[in-house]
């Protein structure tokens, strides 16, 4: 299977990986995260060819991701924004955030501090339980596939056996 037909597979994590899959797109949607709307200020952040940061927000456009708004005439220049299909992608961002602070941390440490504004406290990203709260490990959650699902996985382990 190539990298662009992933979308078609019956997987909702392939799926949302044929949007925000790649390296540029994630770093896009951290700029946004941190406020970054503009073109230039992209490109300042991430040195990024402007084809390829071109390519990258046309996509997150195209999936409904990013809306782009249009700030000036003269020459035309656009902002972006996250749209409520683009916030929803938050966790995904804070949870490589977690893992890289864990695991890729300068000796001096994360290089970003996250401060939740409601209460003012420095906080670390949790991944919980929506109905109980407690913290979730993998050993503690259970997937169940649909019957066509649980099929087609069964039979794609019993032809690569054969």
């Amino acid at each position: 299977m190539r990298w662009t037909e992933i979308d078609n597979m019956t997987c909702s994590i392939a799926r949302a990986l044929s949007v925000v899959g790649d390296c540029w797109t994630l770093l896009i949607l951290r700029e946004l995260f941190s406020r970054s709307r503009r073109f230039d200020e992209f490109q300042a952040q991430l040195r990024l060819s402007p084809y390829i940061l071109s390519e990258r927000l046309n996509k997150l456009i195209k999936h409904g991701v990013v809306r782009r708004r249009k700030y000036q005439d003269r020459p035309v220049r656009y902002e972006y924004r996250l749209t409520e299909k683009g916030l929803e992608l938050y966790p995904l961002l804070l949870a490589l955030l977690r893992w890289g602070d864990k695991w890729m941390a300068a000796e001096t440490g994360p290089p970003v501090r996250l401060y939740h504004a409601s209460c003012g406290h420095e906080m670390t990203p949790e991944l919980v339980c929506s109905e109980c709260g407690s913290r979730l490990h993998p050993r503690d959650v259970r997937p169940e596939y649909d019957p066509a699902t649980a099929a087609r996985r069964a039979a794609a382990v019993a032809k690569a056996r054969t």
